[in-house]
């Protein structure tokens, strides 16, 4: 649980920048305030017509009673929805990433900066983040699958769902944002991955939170300087501690 909160801790460390170096903060919405407009007109048409999608989905409840037919149709519907934003978060972070790769980059070496130490090299090339934005938004779908089958399951099957999906989008989030600081100081992607899992705890803490926060509408945008900020600060935080550490 130390370890769970100490990621929640890195997040909150990042927000605690937009009191002191709001500029900063100011430059890293940019993109993700013009990926969020495209993307929540896209949400919000498909969310208009998320009744007429639940009931084509579900033709064998047509003959149910009416309230049973109420709660299954009303709790798949919650599933779709939260299957929808799991994706259109996932795709949010891609593409911010992309798109804003010159001003997280200037974030970042500010960062670094303000935090001391040795001159890290340079962070992933833009194809590279490409790619891993790619795969950011697949994982994101497949969580979104989980949680819309899960959603047929009665009662708990979409908070199971959910749970699942968080958690796993989270936990990549957390290694894409993690990837510049890391890489900057020469580990490669195995490497990384190796570092992570001796402190999946924070690792866990910190991507779930993040998420959660882009799960909120308008979430993202102020939560995305947060996450790059912080992702920088728990980059040397793992790498400075024991290798037992959670």
């Amino acid at each position: 649980m130390r370890g769970l909160a100490a990621g929640v801790g890195h997040l909150g460390w990042g927000f605690g920048t937009w009191r002191t170096r709001p500029r900063l903060m100011l430059l890293g919405m940019v993109p993700a305030l013009l990926v969020f407009l495209v993307l929540a007109a896209a949400v919000v048409a498909l969310l208009l017509g998320i009744g007429d999608v639940v009931a084509w989905a579900t033709p064998f409840a047509d003959d149910w009673a009416t309230a049973l037919r109420a709660v299954v149709r009303f709790l798949l519907a919650v599933a779709l929805l939260l299957a929808v934003l799991l994706v259109a978060s996932s795709v949010f972070v891609a593409l911010t990433l992309v798109v804003g790769d010159p001003f997280y980059e200037r974030m970042w070496l500010r960062t670094e900066q303000a935090l001391g130490g040795p001159a890290p090299g340079e962070g992933p090339g833009f194809w590279e983040s490409v790619r891993d934005g790619g795969v950011l938004a697949a994982v994101g779908v497949g969580a979104s699958l989980l949680v819309l089958v899960a959603g047929f399951v009665p009662v708990v099957g979409p908070v199971v769902g959910v749970v699942l999906g968080v958690l796993l989008s989270g936990r990549l989030l957390a290694a894409e944002l993690l990837s510049r600081p890391l890489g900057a100081r020469g580990l490669d992607r195995a490497q990384q991955a190796r570092l992570l899992r001796r402190h999946r705890g924070r690792v866990l803490g910190f991507g779930v939170a993040t998420q959660l926060c882009f799960l909120v509408p308008v979430g993202g945008v102020v939560a995305m300087p947060a996450a790059v900020v912080g992702s920088t600060r728990l980059a040397r935080d793992l790498l400075a501690a024991p290798p037992g550490g959670r």
